[in-house]
């Protein structure tokens, strides 16, 4: 419990660290200095994309998708999103994250070497389950659209 809780603030901290950098430094200090954070301008481009395109609820299920899973608080941070809910959606994404790392770390042990024989079977579903939830958020999205 106490390796999820601390991995879990240690995910949202350097998260928001990243929304920071985009709210307050914005694009062009991103486009500069993100490659020391791993951030390169793809990335913000994508990022910025699915997050016009598909609102403050992508930060959750970004986080389920490669590549996009750490560029997207860039965008939210460009944007203005209230923190506190750019914090909340990220502290929901990146729980599953820590439970399933430390699960991992305690029953690999000394087997760490053959994790792709121990998790690559759970890859797929992972995948299917984030595009599962991203394809539901988008239907809910649009259909509420449709009533306004």
């Amino acid at each position: 419990a106490g390796a999820v809780f601390f991995g879990t603030v240690g995910g949202v901290i350097a998260q928001i660290f990243v929304y920071w950098v985009g709210r307050y430094g914005g694009r062009p200090i991103l486009e500069r200095y993100g490659k020391y954070i791993f951030i390169n301008k793809h990335h913000i481009d994508v990022a910025e994309t699915w997050f016009n395109k598909y609102g403050t609820g992508v930060i959750f299920t970004a986080r389920f998708i490669p590549v996009v899973r750490h560029a997207i608080s860039v965008p939210a941070g460009l944007a203005k999103m209230p923190l506190g809910l750019f914090t909340f959606y990220t502290t929901l994404a990146v729980i599953p994250w820590s439970m399933l790392f430390v699960y991992l770390g305690m029953t690999l042990k000394d087997n760490w070497e053959s994790i792709d024989d121990i998790a690559g079977k759970y890859t797929v579903p992972i995948l299917i389950a984030a595009i599962g939830l991203m394809i539901i958020y988008l239907v809910a999205k649009k259909m509420r659209a449709k009533r306004k």
